[in-house]
């Protein structure tokens, strides 16, 4: 099970107790206002409520009668409840119009179902993780909406222009993130420095925070500085855990990265472990294939090769352009 910082765990849990608090306060005032507007709904709501004490007292009297008992305020009990919900569909149009909307249904917003974390409340754990981890990686999120075509040129290069690649690439990327599931491919970045290629991934990174998933994005040689430090016991931290189990994972420069037999063990066991769990991954790199395969073992050029769908940028940089606006 994933370790997470006592911030990440304070804040999901305020989180659950926000939802709880917010559904069951919805609930109350459903009631008062139906039981101001017809006191017969009250006065069965009230009765229901009533048969928990009853069962109670049938319960710690025991006898002979024990069961006779339970059985008839079972019967009571659901002819209450058919009642209640006669008035409630006729009143609101909605039988389960007093029933609780938890956010969660299985654990109504606990956070723990018989004894275990639940689904939500580790999604919340992970989502929370990998914001706080962005937060701190030093990239700024943008807006597809900013992303200017015309900064790239219109003049062939390499039988097409810089402009109708990027167009291409910039399409495919709004879709991309449009329609972010965890069966969406992992892709791989590849250009000079100043084409795009970071702008466009936390473009991708927005959105999909934005449904609501969780995305971890920043430098690979600060995430891979910080898992090494932590594995050594130099700090304390669950970056590794969250690199792996994050909705959505992006590198950023590939190949700046101080490298040793540590950091490309830490590499291969993130990016194997996010295809084997069917994790998108996005990595950008200023290195072309050829020298990634100089500059990194076989194994782990393979996997990211041979599994993610690759772009290619092209053109000049794009950044002295954009200062000029």
């Amino acid at each position: 099970m994933a370790k997470y910082s006592e911030s990440v765990y304070s804040r999901a849990g305020q989180e659950l107790r926000r939802r709880k608090l917010e559904a069951e306060a919805e609930t109350k005032r459903r009631k008062a206002e139906l039981f101001a507007q017809d006191p017969e709904v009250a006065a069965i709501s009230k009765q229901l409520e009533g048969t928990a004490n009853e069962y109670l007292k049938i319960i710690l009297n025991g006898g002979t009668e024990l069961h006779d008992n339970i059985e008839k305020l079972r019967k009571k009990s659901t002819e209450l409840s058919s009642k209640l919900g006669s008035k409630l569909q006729a009143l609101t149009g909605d039988r389960d119009y007093f029933k609780t909307a938890y956010t969660c249904r299985v654990c109504e917003d606990s956070g723990y179902k018989d004894g275990l974390r639940c689904k939500c409340f580790e999604a919340l754990l992970k989502q929370y993780a990998a914001e706080e981890m962005a937060e701190n990686c030093g990239i700024k999120l943008n807006d597809f909406a900013d992303f200017k075509l015309d900064y790239y040129s219109d003049a062939a290069d390499e039988n097409v222009s810089p402009r109708a690649r990027m167009k291409k690439t910039y399409d495919y990327c709004r879709k991309y993130s449009e329609g972010f599931s965890q069966n969406s491919p992992s892709l791989l970045f590849i250009g000079k420095t100043g084409l795009g290629k970071t702008f466009l991934s936390s473009c991708i990174a927005k959105e999909v925070t934005e449904k609501g998933m969780s995305v971890a994005i920043g430098q690979l040689a600060t995430f891979l500085r910080k898992v090494e430090d932590e594995h050594f016991g130099r700090a304390a931290g669950n970056t590794l855990d969250t690199l792996i189990g994050c909705d959505l994972l992006i590198l950023d420069d590939l190949g700046s990265e101080f490298q040793s037999q540590f950091t490309e063990s830490a590499l291969y066991e993130i990016i194997n472990a996010r295809l084997n769990a069917q994790r998108p991954t996005i990595i950008s790199t200023n290195q072309s294939i050829s020298e990634l395969n100089m500059n990194y073992n076989e194994r782990l050029v393979s996997r990211i090769t041979g599994s993610y769908l690759p772009f290619i940028f092209i053109g000049k940089d794009i950044r002295p352009m954009i200062r000029k606006f």
